[in-house]
């Protein structure tokens, strides 16, 4: 997440205080929501307590003129905030500065950054705070001596009286590969600490987010946290700046959700890699979702207000954990002289709403506790499942020996996987981490109420097999490895297996079940 950089120095901030604006309600649902139960198929499950998800806007505590999030509940019917960003000092690696501009002494005597605080504390507001963000260089990255970032990290965790931190890890605090190790080193030791205190460290990943989910620097980060030993409280998601990983006919909230859905499945391996096997339930309690409202930094992109309530109603759909949004400071329209809306604001939306709509969208039935952590259910091996069962599946069984085109659905370990080009021997739920890596998509899981789909081929010797000498004209049929092949013009020696990998310039394309179909009551028909 970005913010500008500031040309002040401390003496330069000016105190001042936010006008107080009504909130403008929304007339949706609050329910009640808990995210954890025990799902039937499910084998050796743990029950957990119930989870309540939580939702806390991002602040940017340095940003001009400064945002009175002590007032939070005046602007999005919520306490709690989460801070940002705690960075290395440009000059002293280890010394936890805000934003490059402030050490803490010097943030509680220019912004009262410490009474303010206490402030929100004390009307039972809860803070978190962010490590991090896209501009300057997260401790991890800029302290190379572990013992001097445990201490910078401690001295900020403890002078703010949190339990709660958000490591906001972009561009080189996200690439470093010693930074990672060394940062999830010193955080696990940090959690053991606490925990001897009798306290707990509450510890969130923020990571940027594609449509395919997280880069692999992203599950880097997760894989290095869990190999240290630290209990990740979650991942949250980054979904904005989309970039060229969004269709075009995509909106906001479709893409965050595709993504979303992308890092639920990292997530799950990522997990089962480092020994554990975690339930879907948990997995979606142990994401959350920070969009960044209004215009986005990449010009095409405007999360709008129906973006929100969309992620909103797909976040308790699944039992997301957490939601956050960036930033509080950006939740009111643009004034009329604010030139260009499509340059991107640090303290207006560039679109126009009523003020502090987004945080109250976006918050709608999240009434959890950011201090919470969900406790994991966790389950058995999918091996340990039945077998899927032709007589009560909607498609066809997976079969290491079958031939799929692009669009083929499958049943494999009671899923739902359709094929994304032609496949042979690719296991649907090989545990890859980027999407790209696999050929198959998952669907879902097989319901209750699926009826059995009859899958329909073709009688041997209906059609030739391909011969490479042969010429082919427009509408010839063949067969190929078992599947049925169509000529789109005329060819001489292009093989149907061209047909997966560049569908658009082969001269072959499969054919559909419909079409397999309607040859078939042709030839009973005698045509």
């Amino acid at each position: 997440m970005n913010t500008t950089t500031m040309n002040v120095t401390p003496r330069t901030v000016r105190k001042l205080s936010l006008v107080r604006l009504c909130v403008v309600c929304l007339a949706l649902g609050v329910p009640l929501y808990f995210v954890f139960g025990v799902v039937a198929e499910q084998k050796n499950a743990i029950q957990s307590a119930p989870f309540t998800p939580w939702f806390a806007a991002y602040v940017d505590v340095t940003s001009v003129p400064a945002y009175s999030f002590e007032k939070q509940s005046v602007t999005t019917v919520s306490n709690d905030v989460v801070l940002a960003f705690i960075v290395a000092d440009t000059e002293y690696p280890c010394e936890p500065t805000w934003g490059t501009h402030f050490t803490m002494d010097a943030a509680a005597e220019q912004l009262d950054l410490d009474r303010r605080i206490a402030r929100l504390q004390q009307q039972g507001g809860k803070i978190a705070l962010s490590f991090g963000g896209a501009l300057n260089k997260e401790l991890g990255l800029a302290c190379t001596d572990a013992e001097m970032l445990g201490k910078a990290y401690h001295s900020v965790i403890d002078r703010y009286n949190v339990s709660t931190i958000d490591l906001d890890l972009e561009n080189e605090s996200l690439t470093d590969s010693a930074a990672q190790e060394r940062r999830a080193t010193v955080i696990a030791t940090l959690q053991h600490q606490y925990k001897a205190q009798g306290k707990n460290l509450v510890v969130w990943l923020t990571l940027p987010g594609a449509t395919s989910g997280l880069a692999k620097e992203g599950t880097d980060a997760v894989s290095a946290m869990l190999a240290a030993g630290v209990d990740i409280a979650g991942v949250n998601v980054m979904v904005m700046d989309f970039g060229t990983s969004k269709d075009g006919q995509q909106t906001m909230s479709e893409a965050s959700e595709q993504s979303l859905r992308e890092v639920h499945r990292q997530l799950g391996i990522l997990y089962k890699k480092s020994g554990t096997s975690v339930s879907d339930v948990s997995l979606w309690a142990k994401l959350g979702a920070t969009p960044m409202i209004g215009q986005n930094d990449v010009v095409d992109e405007v999360f709008t207000l129906d973006d929100a309530v969309a992620l909103n109603q797909f976040a308790h759909e699944q039992g997301l954990g957490r939601m956050s949004m960036w930033s509080a400071n950006r939740d009111i329209p643009c004034g009329e002289n604010y030139a260009d809306r499509k340059v991107v604001s640090d303290v207006c939306s560039g679109v126009t709403t009523p003020p502090y709509t987004f945080g109250a969208t976006l918050r709608t039935g999240f009434i959890g506790d950011l201090m919470q952590q969900a406790t994991m259910i966790t389950t058995s091996d999918p091996h340990d499942l039945e077998a899927d069962d032709s007589k009560t599946s909607p498609y066809q069984i997976w079969n290491e020996n079958g031939i799929y085109t692009k669009g083929t659905k499958v049943v494999w370990r009671k899923h739902v996987y359709e094929a994304k080009w032609w496949s042979k021997n690719d296991t649907p739920d090989n545990p890859v981490l980027q999407a790209w890596e696999t050929p198959w998509q998952l669907i879902g899981p097989v319901l209750s109420t699926d009826k059995p789909m009859e899958q329909v081929v073709l009688p041997p010797g209906m059609f030739p097999k391909w011969q490479g000498q042969s010429v082919y004209d427009a509408g010839d049929r063949v067969f190929f490895e078992g599947v049925a092949f169509r000529a789109k013009w005329w060819n001489q020696g292009e093989s149907p297996a061209a047909a997966a990998a560049n569908p658009e310039s082969s001269p072959w394309i499969p054919l559909t079940q419909e079409q397999v179909q309607e040859l078939l009551k042709n030839r009973r028909s005698g045509y």
